[in-house]
């Protein structure tokens, strides 16, 4: 049994090397690949390949044509030469599948089979396609995973290209955005600072103005008193020598010269009233002159004067707002505050009394009842103080920089405290410093470099100004526990609806005043109180009205948001039409090309100076109730088609002052002789030719004149050419004013008739 041993040792050698000669015979590249392949898929001798059928295992059996004798030296030579030969000899073979595996030639894939089956030989031609097959697919799973490689290369390396360029693409929009808000930080600076000086001018010219008014007044009273005493002294020497004459001649002829003395009492009397008429000359000029003073320093402006702006377009914001206005009435309002005016002044009234002995009250302090002022006192640090009873603290215009945390101290019952144009900083006030001040009602901090709101302010303060800081943005915490805080200013800041939380203002129940103007904000703040009654956002760069901001401040009564970049497109149609309180709106200074539609339906105020309007849409006023009683629509483009004969419906009964000044119209526009209740009326600086009969007053109205001023000049009217009854509903003729109109259209000068 031995040399079946050898014989069965030989089979298995050569079934092993056969697929490695086929391997030597073919090119090295293609079976280093095929190896590589291999041992990248993680396959070898007997694993399958994921997605394909297993290799074919096959076995070498002798055949019936190798005769062997046991125990013969011939039989192992035969062996050796039959391994050699082993190509030329497959026919001494047989090669059959493994008996765990039978191979199904027309799909090419093992399948098992039973062991129990006969097993039938394969051809020389069967494994010859077997392995070419399995060459081939080999062959073609290396090139399709080297295509495959290659494409993952390719995204790889066309999506490193993309990334690339967008990243750079974005820092390049990030360096542009950084360098145009730069630009733009730099622009607003300077245009502030501008503005700042050319306020500064026009108040040392008006305060230049005033002085020289007052000395031409005290010059004209001293005139007129001179002249009164000259004219006085001259009847005292008169009289006196009447006297001594009449005195003389009665001693000396009063019997001869009878006649004589009557003549002198005669011309004695006229020369009194010479002198009594020079008097009542002397007191008629220094009344003359006592008017002209009066005339110039009180000139009577109209209502609608308090928007008076050069002829020029202002391209630059204002700093300080002017005021929307007010009914003529006194509001319950403006009465406090004239009650407020007085007892300041009857405040200044009292004598201040300076302690001589000051204690710890730094040089340049004065303290009056309940009151230390040390305004511009030079001061580094803040006073030690020790007076329970002090009420209101001003240290305004020093050079304080930090309130330490036991500042408050000796003086706890503060009510008021004044610590404007310091150089207080954020870091420089302890966290504690006003905590246990439990009186306190108002705290003014403007003009400082505080970056944030002070921490852990009193719950009882009532007003809070922090304006012209360096504010950089608000929390959901910065206003903590202040529930009774009713004023807020906060103009002229770096805050914006990027740093400002929509929370900051949640604790805030009982806000009704807020100042926000001279900021940066694009849109209006989120989150608003609801109780806020006032909002101004002068100055800002507002571009749109969303249709949700103002759905929480239903009690809303004044909206100024004049010097921003709105336009009527940008107005959302719900933004606050229904606001039942909503009284007074300031969009001047915008871009508004129309009058804007869907206003408030409460809407009385109305305000739009200085845009770029062109018309006003038919029926936009028609929806008020109870109506529009003042429209500003001056230093606009209004022309005489801008104004359909329905602009004004709805208004008729309730408009009070209407001023069209500073336009192009060209006619008194159709509707304003229907306004029943108009007091007072501009159309000066237009280009008006001629005045109607029936343009301005309805001959049909019989009720009483309500017209109480009519402004007409600097357009191109002939007043010799005006009808008498033109301005029949005007209460007095001299409340018309014509004078002086331009002479030609081509010559804009203005010529007085």
């Amino acid at each position: 049994m031995r040399w079946w041993l050898v014989v069965a040792s030989v089979w298995l050698l050569v079934a092993l090397n056969i697929p490695d000669t086929q391997a030597r015979n073919r090119p090295r590249k293609d079976g280093e690949i095929r190896r590589g392949k291999r041992k990248r898929d993680g396959q070898g001798h007997g694993e399958a390949r994921a997605g394909r059928s297993r290799p074919l295992k096959i076995r070498l059996v002798p055949g019936p044509t190798v005769p062997v004798e046991p125990g013969d030296n011939q039989g192992h030579s035969l062996l050796l030469k039959s391994y050699k030969n082993i190509q030329e000899q497959h026919s001494s073979y047989n090669i059959i599948p493994d008996p765990d595996l039978s191979l199904d030639l027309s799909g090419d894939s093992p399948v098992p089979s039973d062991r129990s089956e006969p097993v039938t030989p394969l051809t020389q031609e069967e494994i010859q396609r077997i392995l070419w097959r399995e060459e081939e697919e080999h062959r073609e799973e290396e090139e399709r995973l080297r295509k495959k490689d290659e494409a993952r290369k390719k995204r790889r390396k066309l999506r490193k290209e993309q990334e690339e360029k967008q990243r750079k693409i974005v820092e390049e929009r990030r360096r542009k955005e950084e360098e145009a808000l730069r630009l733009q930080v730099e622009k607003e600076e300077e245009e502030w600072r501008k503005q700042i000086e050319e306020m500064k001018r026009q108040e040392d010219e008006r305060r230049r103005q005033e002085e020289e008014d007052r000395k031409q007044k005290e010059e004209a009273e001293r005139e007129a008193r001179e002249k009164e005493r000259k004219l006085e002294e001259e009847r005292r020497k008169q009289e006196e020598i009447l006297r001594k004459e009449l005195l003389a001649l009665v001693e000396e002829e009063e019997e001869e010269h009878q006649e004589e003395l009557e003549e002198y009492h005669e011309e004695a009397e006229e020369h009194q009233e010479e002198a009594e008429e020079h008097l009542e000359e002397a007191e008629e000029h220094l009344e003359e002159a006592e008017e002209h003073l009066e005339e110039a320093e009180e000139e009577v402006w109209l209502r609608g004067d308090v928007f008076q702006m050069p002829p020029k377009e202002p391209e630059e914001p204002d700093l300080i707002p002017a005021p929307i206005p007010r009914p003529p009435a006194a509001t319950e309002d403006e009465l406090k505050e004239v009650e407020a005016v007085e007892e300041e002044e009857e405040g200044e009234e009292r004598e201040v009394v300076v302690l001589t002995n000051r204690g710890s009250l730094p040089p340049g302090c004065v303290i009056s009842d309940v009151t230390v002022t040390c305004e511009n006192a030079k001061l580094f640090h803040f006073p030690p103080l020790s007076i329970p009873e002090l009420k209101s603290l001003s240290l305004e215009g020093n050079n304080i920089s930090s309130i330490p945390a036991g500042a408050f101290n000796g003086i706890p019952n503060l009510e008021w405290i004044n610590l404007k144009k310091n150089k207080l900083t954020s870091a420089g006030i302890d966290a504690k410093a006003f905590k246990g001040l439990k009186m306190l009602r108002r705290l003014y901090l403007d003009g400082n470099l505080l970056e944030a709101v002070p921490s852990d302010l009193p719950p009882t303060l009532q007003e809070l100004k922090v304006n012209e800081n360096t504010l950089r943005g608000m929390d959901e915490n910065s206003f903590q526990d202040l529930s009774s805080l009713v004023i807020l200013e906060l103009e002229g800041n770096l805050l914006s609806e990027g740093n400002v939380d929509p929370l900051a203002f949640s604790s805030l129940n009982q806000l009704s005043y807020l100042r926000l103007g001279r900021n940066h904000f694009r849109t209006i703040p989120q989150g608003l109180p609801a109780s806020l009654l006032e909002l101004y956002l002068e100055n800002n760069l507002i571009e749109e009205i969303s249709e949700t901001v103002f759905n929480q401040t239903r009690s809303l009564n004044v909206v100024s948001l004049r010097h921003n970049r709105l336009d009527e497109t940008r107005i959302a149609p719900m933004a606050w039409i229904n606001h039942r309180n909503l009284e007074s709106i300031d969009l001047s200074h915008n871009h508004l090309y129309l009058v804007p539609s869907y206003l408030p339906r409460s809407l009385i105020h109305l305000v739009l100076v200085g845009n770029n309007i062109e018309r006003i849409p038919g029926y936009v006023f028609a929806h008020m109730d109870p109506g529009l009683e003042y429209l500003y629509l001056s230093y606009n483009k209004l022309d005489g088609e801008g104004i359909e004969p329905e602009s004004f419906f709805g208004s008729y009964n309730s408009m009070v002052e209407l001023c069209l000044d500073h336009n192009q119209l060209i006619t008194v526009p159709s509707g304003i002789n229907e306004m029943t209740n108009v007091h007072f009326l501009r159309l000066n600086n237009n280009r008006i030719r001629s005045i109607p009969d029936e343009s301005i007053c309805d001959p049909n109205h019989n009720g009483d004149s309500t017209l109480v001023a009519l402004r007409l000049e600097n357009n191109y009217i002939d007043p010799q050419n005006v009808p008498p009854t033109a301005f029949s509903c005007v209460r007095a003729s001299s409340s018309v004013v014509l004078k002086p109109q331009q002479s030609d259209v081509r010559s804009p000068h203005k010529t007085k008739h």
